[in-house]
């Protein structure tokens, strides 16, 4: 576990309320542990637009020169900008970077994400706990000799020709396209990559703003869905796209305006990832898994089934050479970025899908959500979460059981998972069925009736 007398620090990252539990002072000492701890020589630094970002990022990169580590600032960026500058700069020496970001938090919070030379992520375990155990324990090195050297940087030119490398813009047809940035930081994003495209845009919520004029940007919370629904239909567009404040999940509406579970946007891609290389593995979560399965399998390619969570998909990809590996949550992990995610080479694939074949984003999913209907994630906070599982344990048993992630329970005509959250005090349900609707709301209501029998009031 991760010191929990600095309750900032996750399992994946650092994440918390901003002063209480995250400021200036324990910012400029996070850059110092993790400059020293990993003997850092050059980092790439970034910050999404947090009102906060600013100052925490200053106080970072100040901790990280008093060790005597260069740094690139990259400014305001997404998480997948700082992926790509520690990967795609590693050739001129870059050995970390950090970007300043809560995602999908409320605004009053910040957070930060790390990654070592290659853009391997640092987890709890691979080195948060040890930076916190330097903190509180007294023991941060003294200033260098020689002090870090700090410079500005612009490498989107460079991340928007990556992300270009993953289409062919001369079979791009011209979609139009509703973006609803969130008022976070892929709105720049889009208008440097409107410049190479035959795209139309409708922009939502362009305009990067800390304050969140329109809630916090997260397009899971159903109450977030409706205005891009209502934009797809008013303006005739092809498709949409939403994303978090970070933009490292991308979410997709089809042209008559529904909201697509990324469960079956997994397959999607996972299918035009195979198309350039027959037999590639593909990574996939084990929260809702048949309907992946079944489409690699019958594609050709290698299915692996691997723990939720960035930092263990990112580690296995490596082990295994994964072509590409995808999270129903929205996180699509690919090999040529670093073995990283990125929320915008998502929705370029599906545009580049959709221009080749001429149909349609809806009857691509169709038949994945007739065959294998889903219950969506379904999240409780109860007492004792151990105690549920064991009892669903108990009471399931006679299905065929598997612990990579919580406990999987599958049977003939319909499975389910139930894990605890990594980053949030829940237990999340996810139910699917060989489509069987009816049999998919019977069997979630049963378990939530198990699960809200020790809910908290």
């Amino acid at each position: 576990m991760v010191n929990t007398s600095l309750p900032c620090f996750k399992a994946y990252d650092i994440r918390g309320k901003v002063p209480e539990e995250l400021n200036e002072d324990l910012a400029r000492k996070i850059g110092i542990s993790f400059g020293a701890l990993y003997n850092l020589k050059k980092v790439v630094v970034g910050r999404d637009i947090r009102l906060s970002g600013e100052s925490l990022c200053r106080a970072l990169v100040e901790g990280l020169l008093d060790v005597g580590v260069d740094v690139l600032d990259l400014g305001v960026c997404g998480t997948e900008e700082i992926y790509h500058g520690a990967f795609s700069l590693e050739k001129n020496g870059v050995d970390g970077g950090v970007i300043v970001t809560a995602s999908h938090n409320p605004a009053d919070y910040n957070g930060m994400k790390f990654v070592t030379r290659g853009a391997r992520p640092v987890t709890g375990e691979s080195g948060l706990q040890e930076m916190a155990a330097m903190i509180t324990g007294c023991r941060l090195p003294g200033p260098a000799v020689q002090r870090g050297k700090y410079s500005q940087t612009n490498n989107k030119a460079s991340y928007v020709d990556h992300l270009l490398g993953y289409v062919d813009l001369d079979e791009l047809k011209p979609l139009k396209i509703v973006a609803n940035g969130g008022n976070g930081c892929a709105g720049p994003v889009i208008d440097l990559l409107e410049k190479s495209l035959p795209f139309t845009f409708v922009k939502l919520h362009h305009r990067p703003d800390g304050t969140f004029p329109n809630g916090v940007p997260n397009p899971l919370l159903i109450e977030n869905r409706n205005q891009t629904a209502e934009a797809v239909v008013k303006h005739g567009a092809d498709f949409a796209i939403g994303w978090d404040g970070d933009f490292d999940r991308c979410f997709f509406w089809d042209e008559k305006g529904n909201f697509i579970e990324g469960y079956y946007i997994v397959g999607l891609l996972a299918l035009e990832m195979l198309k350039k290389e027959v037999g590639a593995t593909i990574l996939y979560d084990p929260r809702l898994t048949w309907s992946t399965q079944e489409q690699v399998t019958r594609a050709g390619g290698n299915c692996v089934m691997t723990r939720t969570g960035h930092a263990f998909i990112k580690e296995r990809m490596r082990m295994e050479n994964a072509i590409y590996g995808g999270e129903m949550s929205a996180h699509h992990y690919f090999r040529d970025f670093g073995f990283c995610d990125s929320g915008m080479i998502p929705w370029l694939v599906v545009a580049s899908l959709l221009s080749r074949t001429g149909r349609k984003l809806s009857s691509l999913v169709a038949d994945r959500i007739s065959a294998y209907p889903v219950s969506g994630e379904i999240n409780s906070r109860v007492k004792d979460p151990d105690r549920v599982i064991a009892d669903i344990k108990k009471r399931y048993g006679e299905g065929e059981l598997d612990f990579t992630d919580g406990l999987s329970v599958s049977f003939d005509d319909f499975r389910f998972n139930i894990r605890k959250s990594n980053t949030e005090p829940l237990l999340r349900l996810n139910v699917e069925t060989r489509g069987n609707s009816t049999l998919l709301k019977e069997k979630t209501a049963e378990l939530l009736g198990i699960i809200r029998h020790t809910k908290e009031v």
